[in-house]
């Protein structure tokens, strides 16, 4: 699915806040997730507005893994 505009740097900023408050609900906690800001400065017209998700460790993963197939259930 892709944004209709560009999104701005507070759209990204707004989308990895809801991602995080998301994932709380879960008991989930991406340290890594952030903006991807030289997404903004680099050669994508428009720029791309990227949220990088880092690393994470298995459990973590599994975490999510379940979170997700619940929600999929529902």
């Amino acid at each position: 699915m892709q944004d209709p505009q560009p999104p701005t740097a507070d759209d990204v900023d707004r989308c990895v806040d809801d991602l995080r408050a998301a994932l709380a609900v879960h008991g989930i906690t991406l340290p890594s997730l952030h903006a991807d800001l030289p997404g903004f400065a680099g050669a994508y017209v428009p720029p791309a507005g990227l949220v990088a998700l880092g690393n994470c460790n298995t459990a973590t993963v599994r975490e999510l893994t379940v979170a997700l197939r619940k929600a999929a259930e529902q």
